[in-house]
């Protein structure tokens, strides 16, 4: 089986009410982790490269261990641009084989994110390549995404239907309270479900995706605070909450530092118990089956795709 689009995943996901999960991968432990995760229960998977991805592995290795991880398992997945900011980016994917891009345009105002998506998505489908877009913009920081709070802003459902007529674009990231990174919320995380609604009633049947929907596992955050960690305060979006949109037009949840933080804790938790440890094996082997661990659960209790493939 070759890589995927989205377009057949996100139809199943929204006429069965439940959301596929789009993991993060920067090397081949994590892909060997979240596919195993997702290979035992059965379910389609998005696999996405980050820019900074891009810089630390290269593309090409990347994407021969994406397609390793298709011909092992023999599982649906697609391999998704996260967050690229330009049209020289997006284009450098989709001529490697991405089957599918994110145009991060929100930064810029709303006739200039149309114009810059426009052109993606005219690029993109020539080639047979599926593309997200963004609209609003999430505050957190995520490699190189980086949005003050004071600068985030929600999606103005007044506005999604232009968008997504004048641009042709497949999938929207809307932002509805969620927030990049491990530190999101002070008080209690309130996401607005009343735009989430709102944007579904406007595009009925259409993918919505919602970016920086990372959880924090607090069993993680504690271990890697109890071998010299500081993260006091990191909370990420209740899970219930997730559930939620998975059951309305949310067809796509990006789920990366729950995994950055499996990978750190079981790491540092690691190295303090055996200390002269030297063997990568040793350490990254169990930070492999932390990632099938998280993306196991987020699959079964979370998205509810297990089953799906």
């Amino acid at each position: 089986m070759p890589l995927v689009t989205t377009t057949e995943m996100f139809k199943k996901a929204y006429d069965g009410g439940y959301a596929i999960g789009a993991f993060n991968v920067n090397n081949m432990e994590i892909i060997q982790g979240i596919v195993e995760a997702a290979t035992e229960e059965n379910a389609p998977l998005i696999l996405q490269v980050s820019a900074g991805a891009r810089k630390y592995a290269n593309t090409v290795y990347l994407k021969k261990m994406v397609e390793a991880a298709v011909e092992t398992s023999g599982l649906p997945i697609a391999l998704h641009l996260d967050h690229g900011d330009s049209f020289a980016l997006c284009k450098d994917c989709v001529d490697s084989g991405f089957t599918s891009v994110m145009i991060d345009a929100s930064a810029h105002p709303f006739a200039e994110n149309i114009s810059i998506t426009k052109q993606v998505v005219e690029y993109a489908h020539d080639h047979g390549v599926v593309v997200e877009a963004e609209l609003g913009k999430l505050a957190g920081v995520e490699d190189d995404v980086k949005v003050d709070a004071k600068d985030a802003s929600y999606t103005d459902p007044d506005q999604v239907q232009e968008f997504v007529e004048k641009t042709g674009v497949d999938s929207l990231a809307i932002a509805i309270g969620t927030s990049h990174g491990a530190f999101k919320f002070k008080g209690q995380p309130k996401l607005r479900f009343d735009i989430l609604e709102e944007v579904g009633r406007r595009l009925p049947g259409f993918p919505i995706v919602l970016h920086g929907a990372s959880s924090v596992p607090q069993e993680y955050v504690k271990i890697i605070n109890q071998y010299g960690g500081n993260m006091p305060g990191a909370q990420g979006v209740p899970e219930e909450m997730l559930r939620k949109a998975a059951g309305m037009a949310v067809c796509k949840i990006n789920i990366d530092s729950d995994l950055r933080l499996a990978v750190t804790a079981t790491i540092r938790e690691h190295f303090a118990l055996n200390p002269s440890h030297f063997d990568p094996r040793q350490y990254l082997g169990p930070a492999r089956d932390a990632v099938r661990k998280v993306v196991r659960h987020k699959i079964v209790d979370v998205l509810g795709c297990n089953g799906k493939a």
